[in-house]
């Protein structure tokens, strides 16, 4: 168990995976509280499943970019500690599933051998940073953005300043206006611009997806590629000290943005330029700049018995890049579901005859790049033996899906059910869907649109549905969503429930009334021309419940009837904070930010001490019974509560003494004092507890 530990290069993560074992040990000794730990373990990517006693474990892919060796590596890891099953996710991430909790330190330790990441994979921190899988091959791009989602990847791993904040933050960089990385549903949407020769991004904030999606509002049409690092790390800083904590609907940026008023958060965001860790970040791209390495060996000719079947999969999942005479390969993957002996297989054959790197796609499927011309025909071959050349890639038949009831605890009904069978009907009654682009069908189990229902031409959501005593599966339909480029969006509309066994023939429908009115309309064109109600009045028919029959209180993909069962959801990572708990980790952040100044990184030192100061102000307050819901009022209510009764005596006011986190350049003398200053405040909360104990 413990042999990992000497097997970990770096001394940062090795010392990240020993406090996750060390912190399971505290929790299986009964010293950390259930959901505190809660905290912690999402914040290493590793989340509670459905089925009790096993964990969900996700795995970071920065803008899904995987290498031979990486998915060699994830495979190993998955055959030894899961089910040899990888699930590719809408934020580019693979999942395991099944894994016993006290193995993950070492299944971590594992996979960081080939630089592979648990680390921010859930919980109140930054996402997975997501990127159109085609940058960098773009035909219509400015520049590759990879370089770019890359470096802010890095810049905010482990960045103190996003690691407890009041719910998870989104980032995405799309590779041209087509804006294939939805940069409108993210909480930061960075699209690729040259302006005057320069590089830089237009950049989109505060969208969001989930029970209530907004789109994005525009923060700027062009910040220089230098600046972008800094403007997202302003942004950060104010959503951790103003977001909502409490209320978890509303934790997300795009509630803040509303709930202030852009003009007052950009002056917000503006204010904390003096206190950034850099003015200006200059993005090294030379990793990403060269030639298209050579393949390892030289693929062998190979004839094609049915030349015609090639041309159609070539037209259909086969894309051109803008490096001449080189394609990309585009692999449908049902659900986003492939077995570990596929991706072996894969492995080798991208590092042999590719150029060693594939990506994962927000589709849930795979795009092998830097394929030569004439070597279309032996790729062909080779996927063909793995049942890898289904053709639809990025088309209507390539259907998105969330796992759902499946493994999720907040699944209502099957998405992957639906799903399966959805993908069915459109392969054997709708073969010419294979080939459309324009319409996308997604699917979520819930509200919380992790299948991105509601941003997509039609959409399904998992609901349940009342009949006298029993409860059936059933699905919202949506239509009306879509991508219309460039930073903008639309969301699709409510249209109807109707029980999950409907859903075939509510596509059905839907389908063929398209074909036999729409003539020259694209679909959104022709909703908007029918309009929300004229979809209500077709569909009508299948909501009608006295009509249930037996089937439809069996789910899709299950043999028992149906039972409505949620769980407590840990996508947001809610805490419930004790007192004691709260105290000792705060005590904790003053610790690391003394290491921090040990290695003179001056701001991370800063912004530990800044969070020292606001856990422990949290902790006296909750001694008090007083709360509230984000740092900004912490900081506040400590200074009403406490030292303007003369409870707690300071220099300063409480505010004066913490803001002067962004009235100071983060500089070595800076962080110095504000460390002192904060050991100082513990000792001084420390004796009010201990006389405050004493008089209960």
């Amino acid at each position: 168990m413990q042999s990992f530990r000497t097997e970990i290069e770096d001394p940062i993560v090795q010392k990240d995976i020993i406090d996750l074992e060390r912190k399971i040990t505290l929790f299986r000794d009964g010293k950390i509280d259930d959901e505190r730990f809660r905290s912690l373990r999402l914040a290493r990517g590793i989340y509670g499943q459905r089925q009790e006693g096993v964990q969900m474990i996700r795995i970071k892919l920065p803008f899904g970019k995987v290498t031979s060796e990486q998915l060699l590596r994830i495979s190993k890891v998955s055959d030894e500690y899961s089910r040899g099953r990888l699930h590719i996710t809408t934020r580019q991430d693979i999942q395991i599933h099944f894994v016993s909790l006290d193995r993950t330190p070492e299944l971590w330790a594992e996979l960081e051998k080939d630089d592979v990441t648990l680390r921010e994979a859930c919980g109140n921190t930054v996402r997975n940073i997501t990127a159109s899988e085609t940058a960098g091959i773009d035909v219509d791009e400015p520049f590759d953005v990879s370089p770019y989602a890359h470096a802010l990847f890095q810049f905010l791993l482990r960045n103190p300043v996003c690691q407890e904040m009041g719910r998870k933050f989104k980032i995405s960089f799309s590779s041209s206006d087509e804006d294939t990385a939805l940069s409108y549903l993210h909480d930061l949407g960075f699209i690729p611009k040259i302006v005057n020769g320069e590089r830089g991004f237009k950049i989109m904030l505060g969208g969001g997806l989930g029970s209530q999606p907004l789109h994005a509002e525009l923060l700027s049409e062009f910040v220089p590629v230098d600046q972008i690092i800094p403007t997202t790390e302003g942004i950060l800083r104010v959503f951790d000290r103003f977001g909502e904590r409490s209320k978890r609907l509303k934790a997300r940026m795009k509630f803040l943005i509303k709930d202030l008023g852009a003009e007052a958060l950009l002056k917000l965001v503006e204010e904390e330029k003096k206190a950034l860790s850099c003015k200006s970040f200059e993005i090294d791209t030379t990793a990403f700049d060269g030639s298209i390495p050579e393949p390892l060996l030289i693929a062998p000719k190979v004839e094609i018995a049915d030349v015609a079947a090639f041309e159609v999969w070539k037209k259909s999942n086969v894309i051109q890049q803008k490096q001449a005479g080189y394609f990309a390969i585009g692999i449908k993957v049902l659900l986003g579901d492939f077995y570990t002996d596929k991706a072996r297989l894969l492995a080798d054959l991208i590092k042999n005859y590719g150029a060693n790197e594939l990506r994962l796609s927000l589709r849930q499927d795979i795009l092998i790049r830097h394929i030569k011309e004439d070597n279309l025909v032996f790729f062909y071959q080779e996927l063909a033996k793995l049942n890898l050349v289904e053709l639809g890639y990025n088309s209507t038949a390539d259907i998105t899906a969330c796992p759902g009831t499946d493994t999720c605890n907040l699944g209502i009904a099957s998405s992957t059910g639906i799903a399966t069978e959805l993908e069915r009907v459109l392969a054997a009654e709708y073969p010419q869907y294979s080939e459309n682009k324009e319409i996308t069908i997604k699917i979520s189990g819930c509200m919380n649109a992790c299948g991105q229902h509601n941003m997509a031409q039609i959409g399904f959501q998992g609901m349940s549905i009342n009949s006298g005593k029993l409860v059936a599966p059933a699905l919202q339909v949506l239509l009306g969503g879509g991508n219309l480029g460039n930073g903008q969006g639309r969301f699709a509309d409510k249209v109807i429930k109707i029980p999950s066994r409907r859903g075939p023939e509510a596509l059905r429908s839907i389908l063929n009334d398209f074909e036999a009115n729409a003539k020259y309309l694209k679909f959104l064109e022709y909703y908007d021309a029918k309009g929300e109600t004229y979809f209500f009045e077709l569909l009508k028919p299948l909501s009608e419940i006295d009509t249930l029959t037996q089937e439809d209180f069996v789910d899709w993909g299950n043999a028992d009837n149906y039972v409505k069962a949620i769980g407590v959801g840990e996508c947001a990572g809610v805490v419930i904070d004790l007192v004691a708990t709260l105290i000792f980790e705060a005590k904790d952040k003053i610790t690391f930010a003394n290491e921090a100044f040990e290695e003179k990184k001056w701001s991370d030192a800063i912004y530990l001490a800044y969070a020292g100061f606001v856990n422990g102000a949290k902790a006296l307050l909750l001694s008090e019974n007083q709360k509230t819901n984000h740092h900004a009022g912490i900081i506040d209510l400590f200074d009403t509560v406490f030292v303007e009764t003369n409870k707690i005596v300071l220099n300063s006011s409480f505010k004066d003494l913490v803001y002067q986190i962004n009235q100071n350049e983060p500089s070595e003398e800076f962080a110095k004092k504000y460390i002192q200053e904060g050991i100082a405040f513990f000792e001084n909360i420390e004796n009010y507890r201990t006389k405050d104990l004493a008089n209960e």
